[in-house]
C-alpha cells in the first residue's frame, strides 16, 4: 500500500505542475459553459419540430398532417415513452401517431404546441375529427441544462484518456517504467496507482467546477447527487480502463496520439454530448451505444433533468461496469514495462 500511495502521490504533484492542465480544467471547461449559457439563452421559435411514433407498418406520409410543410422538421420514434419525455421537456412540439384511434400528444404549456394542435384540426389533408388529443405537463429544458452532462464528460474524457494513456506511453519511452520494474513494484499496483490518481483528480475538478458554474447558471438537478457521484465515478472509471488499456503496449508518443484520438473523436460525435441522435439513421444509434460516454451522459441526464433513481440507471451502470472490468482485466494481462 505504502508503494501505491508513493506513486499517487508523485502523480498527482505531476498534475498540478502542469498548467496547461490546470488551464484545460479549471478555466477552459467554465469557458465553454458560460458561453453556451450566453449563446443558448434565447430559443428559436421560427422551426417547429414534430415526432412520428412508428406504430403502423408501410405508413404512407403524404397523408400525415403537414406533410409538405417545410417549416416543420419530423423526427421518428419507435419508444412512446422516449418521444413522451420530449413533449414533456418541449424538446418536441407536438407527437403524432397514425395507428388507430389516430392520436397526438401536446405540451400546454408550448405555444408551438398549441398553434401545431390548431392546424392540424383546421389541416384539409386529414379528418381532423378521428384526432384524440392528449396533454402532456413538464417544464421547458434550457439547452444548458441539457447540454453541461455532456460537457462535464468531455472533460472527464480528455482527462482520462490524455492524462493516463499519454503519460505511461511517455513513462515508457524516456525509460521510467524500466526503472520501476527494478523495484518491488508490481504491474498491478502500478496501474492502480494511475487509476487511483486520475480518478480523484477528475472528480474533483469535476465536482468544482460544475459547482462554480451552478452558482452563477443555475442548473436543473432533479434526481439526487448521491446518485450522480456514483455515475461520475463509474464513468470515470470505464474511461480510464480504456485508457490504461491503449497504454498497456504502446511505446511511441505519436501512435498513441493517434489511437487516443481514434478513441475520442467517435465519442465526441456519437455520445449526444452537443445533439440529440434522435433523427439519425438507427444503425449509428446503435454504434453510439458501443461507447462508455453515451451511457455516462445518458444516466447522469436521467438524473438531472427527470429525476431517474438508481433502478433507472442501473443500465447504464451495468454496462459502464462492464465495460471497465474487461479494459482493467486486458490491460493487466498485456501491460508490459519496456519497449
Amino acid at each position: 500500500m505504502r508503494r501505491i500511495l508513493a506513486l499517487w502521490a508523485a502523480r498527482n504533484r505531476e498534475y498540478y505542475r502542469d498548467k496547461g492542465s490546470l488551464f484545460w480544467s479549471f478555466v477552459a471547461t467554465p469557458m465553454i459553459v458560460i458561453v453556451l449559457a450566453i449563446a443558448f439563452s434565447t430559443s428559436n421559435d421560427h422551426l417547429f419540430r414534430a415526432g412520428l411514433l412508428l406504430d403502423t407498418p408501410n405508413i404512407n406520409r403524404d397523408t400525415l398532417p403537414f406533410a409538405k410543410e417545410p417549416a416543420i422538421d419530423w423526427v421518428e420514434y419507435q419508444d412512446l415513452d422516449t418521444a413522451l419525455r420530449r413533449i414533456q421537456f418541449h424538446q418536441l412540439d407536438i407527437l403524432i401517431t397514425t395507428s388507430s384511434p389516430q392520436r397526438y400528444w401536446i405540451n400546454p404549456e408550448s405555444a408551438k404546441g398549441r398553434i401545431l394542435e390548431a392546424l392540424l384540426r383546421n389541416d384539409g389533408q386529414a379528418d381532423s375529427s378521428i384526432w384524440q388529443g392528449q396533454e402532456v405537463f413538464g417544464e421547458k429544458i434550457r439547452y444548458i441544462d441539457w447540454v453541461i452532462p455532456g460537457v462535464l464528460a468531455m472533460n472527464m474524457m480528455f482527462s482520462g484518456l490524455w492524462g493516463i494513456g499519454y503519460v505511461i506511453v511517455r513513462y515508457r519511452k524516456n525509460g521510467v517504467l524500466k526503472r520501476l520494474q527494478a523495484t518491488p513494484l508490481k504491474a498491478w499496483e502500478f496501474l492502480f496507482s494511475q487509476a487511483l490518481s486520475r480518478l480523484g483528480i477528475m472528480l474533483a475538478v469535476t465536482i468544482i467546477v460544475f459547482t462554480i458554474c451552478n452558482l452563477f447558471i443555475g442548473f436543473r438537478m432533479v434526481g439526487s447527487y448521491l446518485l450522480l457521484l456514483l455515475i461520475a465515478v463509474v464513468g470515470n472509471l470505464s474511461i480510464i480502463s480504456i485508457s490504461l488499456l491503449m497504454a498497456s503496449r504502446t511505446a511511441s508518443e505519436e501512435l498513441a496520439n493517434g489511437l487516443l484520438n481514434l478513441i475520442s473523436f467517435p465519442m465526441l460525435l456519437l455520445s449526444e454530448l452537443w445533439f440529440s441522435l434522435d433523427d439519425a439513421p438507427e444503425w449509428l444509434q446503435d454504434l453510439s451505444q458501443l461507447l462508455p460516454l453515451t451511457h455516462l451522459v445518458k444516466a447522469a441526464r436521467g438524473v438531472m433533468l427527470e429525476g431517474d433513481g438508481i433502478l433507472q440507471a442501473s443500465p447504464q451502470l451495468l454496462i459502464l461496469v462492464l465495460m471497465t472490468v474487461t479494459c482493467l482485466t486486458l490491460a493487466g494481462w498485456l501491460f508490459r514495462w519496456r519497449d
